[in-house]
């Protein structure tokens, strides 16, 4: 590679690339086209975005800092370097947030009847409810602590909700500390409904906040209270779980999320109106500086206002609904014709356009019909509530041969996996974690049903006949409604043989077979990709037409990174559907001149990863689970699927890539230096990618 193309280094940074996904975000909640209360949720989904950016990302640029604080990323910066760069980019995004909900947002959802009475507002009805409210709700249980020798700084939890209380005078027992803490349970609600006739507005709401100030010198009698400042304490949320040490993974990891609430401080949010000093004293307690304080104007949790969203019943405010659709040979009346269907041919589905509902059916087919003898199927994130985990549990206690591989380590849903592994196992089902050190992110399902060899034929002989589906998104119901997916069906005997042995490494011992159409982490995804990659250069360079098209929620992986660079150096064009980070820099002369790359931020979340290659026409489409990042390609189990069915290889093409290629509405353009821009549409020729694909598939 010469170094004179590159500007600053070939590669970008990744927390700087998360953030910069989280302007693209935040521009929807700025967005005068969009339905109000979306745009609200768009505000929301960046602060839960923010958080987990705390809690994982930050936290360990910090742990890099105190233990290798000399070692270089990948992007040339020092742990110092990034961490000045990301917080610097943080305060300007939460001040922009805060700036967009007081100016903006409030305004215009007081102007459409939804209202937010903070106590500047309140008039005498408004405060009296309130105190009645907290007199009844919430002062029984508080617990004020005063801080003295004998009631030290009490430990805060991760994310909850916190008050500093000044004050000034003596207690009964003559103690004047003047400072208090009272930690808001989190069993009280952040955001409260008030009743239209108290309110004055069809949807007034009150913040736990503002009760909390009205009326917290009613925890002090005597006591003349100076200030109450809110604050919100966030702490490293990554689980450490010694691979080497443990014997049984569940019993660690139930130890680990004990404590995950304590873990080393990240960032403090306060009131921008809370005293320098009681800010320094919040620092020093949780072993912060100046520039992991983050001053807001308004509540220290956006979060907690996507109840809005979900509580005021106003559709002209919100997007409007739909009914995803069905594939046109979707024809079942039984669980036979499930079978019978996917027999005859592969079928695609494509959510949240296309509804999940086959896929639970498939799961409720294979759970009672009396000719399947065995179900596996792989868990990695599917809520508390889910019918599929239900039909797993019923196939279970009607004696299928139940086998479920459950990502214990699927961050954030570790408690729930663990309960769902309880509970198949008390019914009798095979339940494995996967592989030690190998997150299981693959999204298999396999169905084992025994069948004649000629249905028509009463003497036949009987046979073991596979199916599978392979998906790139989750098992999980709600999300589907969310999220864009592929998923497959499929009865090909390689397919479903390579998915059997896929399972046989998962639950056995033995070494990896080698497979027929599946490309596998941590065995061979990432060598088939950059093979595929090389192929595509080698037919450049032959003068045939090469082209790579890409997409997937993030591209971190070095080795990847480099051989897109040769390609495009190549002649390769090579045109790059990012949703989140990016570390590849496109558009540098003589180094990735070919190379686009644009983020799509929309309705819908963009999730599922499409990698094609032209490879001399013959047109290699492949599914997967796995973005091109080093923890998919080394750490985790993952599968890339292809299309083999040239009408469904089509509709990949067209609905998973041109579709956003040529979007105008939603699609961000990637600059070379890792910033971005709307893509601006010629004339009226706006065009989104999204509504067009609700428009051909949903009813």
């Amino acid at each position: 590679m010469n170094a004179l193309h590159v500007p600053d280094h070939p590669l970008l940074n990744r927390e700087l690339g998360i953030l910069e996904f989280n302007r693209r975000v935040l521009a929807q909640a700025h967005d005068r086209t969009l339905p109000l209360l979306e745009r609200l949720r768009y505000l929301c989904i960046v602060s839960s975005n923010l958080d987990e950016f705390f809690e994982i990302r930050v936290s360990g640029i910090l742990e890099q800092m105190r233990q290798a604080p000399h070692m270089r990323g990948t992007d040339g910066l020092l742990p110092r370097e990034a961490y000045q760069e990301i917080s610097q980019v943080a305060h300007e995004l939460v001040t922009e947030q805060y700036q967009l909900f007081n100016q903006v947002l409030m305004p215009a959802l007081e102007r459409e009847g939804v209202f937010f009475h903070l106590v500047q507002t309140w008039e005498e009805r408004h405060a009296q409810w309130a105190k009645d409210y907290f007199q009844r709700e919430v002062l029984p249980v508080l617990t004020p602590i005063g801080l003295d020798p004998a009631h030290p700084f009490p430990r805060v939890l991760n994310k909850s909700l916190n008050f500093a209380v000044e004050m000034t005078g003596r207690d009964a027992f003559g103690r004047d500390s003047g400072i208090a803490i009272v930690q808001a349970p989190r069993a009280l609600p952040r955001l409260i409904k008030v009743p239209p006739e108290i309110s004055g507005y069809p949807h007034g709401f009150m913040m736990l906040t503002s009760i909390m100030q009205g009326f917290v010198g009613e925890l002090f009698p005597g006591m003349e209270v100076q200030g109450c400042y809110q604050f919100r304490l966030t702490r490293n949320s990554d689980l450490y779980v010694d691979e080497e040490e443990i014997t049984n993974l569940r019993d660690a990891l139930k130890g680990e999320l004990s404590q995950r609430h304590y873990g080393d401080s990240v960032r403090l949010e306060i009131h921008e109106s809370t005293p320098e000093p009681m800010a320094r004293l919040l620092q020093h307690e949780f072993g912060l500086q100046r520039e992991d304080c983050y001053r807001v104007n308004g509540p220290v949790n956006l979060v907690r206002l996507m109840q809005v969203v979900d509580w005021v019943d106003r559709p002209d405010l919100k997007f409007p609904s739909f009914t995803p659709g069905l594939p046109s040979n979707w024809n079942v009346r039984d669980s036979a014709d499930v079978f019978h269907l996917i027999a005859k041919q592969d079928i695609l589905l494509h959510q949240p356009y296309q509804s999940f509902d086959p896929v639970l059916q498939f799961l409720k087919a294979a759970a009672t019909d009396p000719d399947v003898v065995a179900i596996k199927q792989t868990i990695y994130r599917t809520g508390n509530q889910s019918e599929l985990m239900e039909a797993l549990l019923a196939a279970a206690r009607g004696g299928k041969e139940v086998t479920v591989v459950v990502e214990l380590m699927a961050r954030f849903d570790e408690e729930t996996n663990i309960n769902w592994a309880a509970r198949l196992e008390e019914v009798g089902a095979h339940v494995v974690y996967g592989i030690v050190g190998h997150k299981t992110h693959a999204k298999l399902l396999m169905v084992v049903r025994r069948e004649k060899e000629n249905s028509r034929d009463k003497n036949s002989k009987y046979h073991l006949r596979r199916y599978a589906h392979l998906g790139t998104g989750n098992y999980h119901p709600r999300t589907a409604r969310l999220y864009t997916d592929f998923g497959l069906f499929t009865a090909n005997d390689e397919l479903t043989a390579d998915v059997h042995e896929v399972f046989q490494q998962l639950t056995g011992l033995g070494q990896a077979n080698r497979l027929h159409q599946l490309w596998q982490s941590p065995f061979t995804l990432h060598r088939k990709i950059l093979q595929a990659i090389k192929q595509e250069s080698q037919y450049a360079k032959a003068g045939k037409k090469a082209l790579i098209m890409a997409k997937m929620n993030a591209l971190l992986e070095p080795e990847v990174i480099q051989a897109l660079y040769e390609a495009s150096q190549a002649g390769v064009k090579i045109e790059l559907i990012v949703r989140g980070v990016c570390a590849l820099r496109p558009g540098v002369p003589g180094l990735s001149e070919n190379i686009s790359v644009r983020s799509i931020v929309g309705r819908f979340l963009e999730h599922h990863r499409i990698f094609y290659f032209h490879h001399d026409n013959e047109q290699l489409v492949y599914l997967s689970s796995a973005d091109w990042m080093d923890r998919n390609f080394f750490r985790r189990v993952e599968v890339a699927f292809p299309i083999l069915d040239k009408k469904l290889k089509q509709r990949v093409i067209e609905e998973g890539l041109r579709a956003h290629l040529k979007d105008t509405a939603l699609a961000w353009i990637m600059n070379h230096d890792g910033s971005y821009s709307r893509r601006k549409a010629r004339g009226n020729a706006r065009y989104s990618g999204q509504e067009s694909l609700l428009s051909q598939l949903s009813l």
